[in-house]
């Protein structure tokens, strides 16, 4: 039986240390919840979750959820973030990546139907692939590629849905499946590789802004902290889902470049590259369900939302510190993180 987010509760959050789950993590302590964040560090950082460290309500479990890990004392919700997200990550990371989506998948669901605890997974709009629908809302089967570079983040995805499905109708487990779009915000990674971040460092850097293919493909940009209120109204219900969590309003990566050369106040200039394999041309949630059934909908404008990342990125990334890794891609991914 689902029960909502209480005072008092406990959270266990793979991938905690990560992009999204740290600000997860910050919410349901600000919520009166216990926190466990379990990551093994591989793409998530310490650092993200520093301004908890002296919170007695949190604890960082520094594990590989591959392998079977066990909590000790109760558990009501497990939220299952952990995966590179990242094509960098994912590229680099090919078996890892293919390990989390299923033993990982299974050692997460394991543990919450332990302690009877509601279970939500941090899904992907890359399940659609390169879609044939649009925008996409649930009910599409996606159109992707099984073998290509992109599909060990793809199907590891997709696997992780059908094991979540599986076990709630084999074992009655109480699962939430949350098909995450592209988010960014603070804490993006300056190596990550995606979009956002790659464009603001070039920007500020006054670097031409590099863009692979022609420019017409698009993506719909959702602020981190409107994923986290999409992830905790999920939570906070009963619906098994999937569902969209992500903003509708559509952008082409040229036009994500100019917004963001805008707001940092640099003339754009740009440097194009050869297309990457597989990229989808276009992407853009049906959200009706987020809103019908969790009452959700994105809230901050993306002028704000690129506004907050970039007075963030320049007190996190100054100017005369290295770009450990920065190799200017512009390709751009949901994190579940």
């Amino acid at each position: 039986m689902t029960i909502g987010l209480e005072k008092g509760q406990r959270a266990v959050v793979t991938g905690g240390a990560g992009f999204i789950g740290s600000h997860l993590c910050e919410r349901l302590v600000e919520r009166g919840l216990f926190v466990v964040a379990v990551d093994n560090l591989s793409t998530g950082r310490a650092a993200n979750v520093e301004a908890l460290a002296g919170e007695e309500r949190f604890t960082l479990l520094v594990a590989d959820v591959t392998e079977p890990f066990h909590v000790d004392g109760p558990v009501h919700h497990v939220v299952h973030l952990a995966s590179p997200a990242s094509p960098l990550d994912y590229l680099a990371l090919p078996l890892e990546t293919l390990r989390v989506g299923s033993a990982g998948t299974e050692n997460a669901l394991r543990l919450a139907l332990e302690h009877d605890a509601r279970f939500v997974v941090a899904s992907t709009s890359e399940v659609y692939g390169d879609p044939l629908e649009h925008p996409q809302p649930e009910t599409y089967w996606g159109n992707v590629n099984p073998i290509g570079p992109r599909s060990v983040y793809d199907e590891a995805k997709r696997f992780t849905e059908a094991l979540t499905a599986a076990y709630a109708r084999t074992l009655g487990a109480d699962t939430g499946i949350a098909r995450l779009f592209n988010s960014y915000g603070p804490r993006m990674r300056r190596e990550d590789g995606r979009v956002v971040p790659t464009f603001i460092d070039q920007a500020l850097a006054g670097e031409p802004l590099t863009i692979n293919g022609s420019g017409e493909q698009t993506r719909s940009l959702c602020y981190v902290e409107d994923t986290v209120r999409g992830l905790l109204a999920l939570m906070e219900s009963s619906f098994p889902g999937p569902v969209n969590i992500g903003a509708t309003v559509e952008m082409t990566v040229r036009e994500i470049a100019e917004a963001i050369a805008a707001h940092a106040g640099v003339e754009l200039r740009t440097e194009y590259r050869p297309p990457t394999e597989d990229e989808p041309g276009r992407r853009r949630p049906d959200i009706e369900t987020a809103r019908t059934k969790l009452g959700w909908r994105p809230e901050v404008p993306l002028a704000e939302g690129i506004k907050r990342t970039l007075d963030w990125w320049q007190t996190a990334y100054p100017r005369d510190t290295a770009r450990d890794g920065v190799n200017g891609s512009s390709d751009i991914r949901s994190e579940a993180a």
